[in-house]
């Protein structure tokens, strides 16, 4: 039974999001190990999860020698291009980092509850995945905060369980007991001392 086109369109089950990422992840991978093979091509990747790890894959080599040898190829590229060229690259940068300035400070005034209208679907879709990469960071940080609070607090359990095991030895050292309990009895409700050991019988 053929299977049914998949629709491209972002997944918000975020579980069927991460099987699915998963899934064609390793496809991916696996093409393009498959490609370098049958056509003896040098292939690298790079895959940055929404939570923003890192998979990266290189078929010859290393991933610093194939990024090297673009920088060389596109350096000698630049160089070929005319100045004119470079300058509109370079305005054309700027207008993008101008843009996602601007939208991430529709995001703040979003988020200090103001300016929804004026976000698209679209603006809202880029200041969701940012919110999730942050989340996931401030995640991390919080982990590794109460990770190493629990750390010194086992490390202050171990020093008071010592300092514990010392004063025990040295009290059975003096008194040469083992466990010291209060002299109490529950028919005579104060403890004896020297004074009224005389009412025993």
């Amino acid at each position: 039974m053929a299977r049914g086109k998949v629709q491209l369109k972002r997944i918000e089950n975020p579980v069927h999001r991460q099987v699915t990422f998963c899934k064609r992840r390793a496809g991916l991978l696996k093409k393009a190990k498959e490609l370098s093979v049958l056509c003896d091509a040098e292939i690298g990747v790079f895959i940055f999860s929404a939570h923003g790890k890192l998979y990266e894959l290189a078929t010859e080599g290393t991933m610093q020698g194939l990024i090297e040898r673009y920088m060389k190829s596109n350096r000698g590229t630049q160089a070929d291009q005319p100045k004119e060229k470079q300058i509109l690259d370079s305005k054309d940068e700027i207008s993008m980092l101008k843009h996602e300035i601007e939208l991430l400070q529709k995001g703040l005034s979003y988020l200090s509850g103001g300016g929804a209208g004026t976000m698209t679907l679209d603006e809202l879709h880029v200041l969701e995945k940012h919110l999730e990469i942050w989340i996931y960071h401030i995640r991390s940080a919080k982990m590794d905060i109460m990770f190493q609070e629990i750390q010194l607090l086992k490390n202050k359990e171990g020093i008071l369980k010592a300092a514990n095991n010392y004063l025990q030895e040295q009290i059975e050292e003096q008194y040469g007991i083992a466990n010291i309990t209060p002299m109490m009895t529950t028919d005579f409700p104060y403890p004896l001392t020297k004074q009224n050991e005389i009412y025993q019988f």
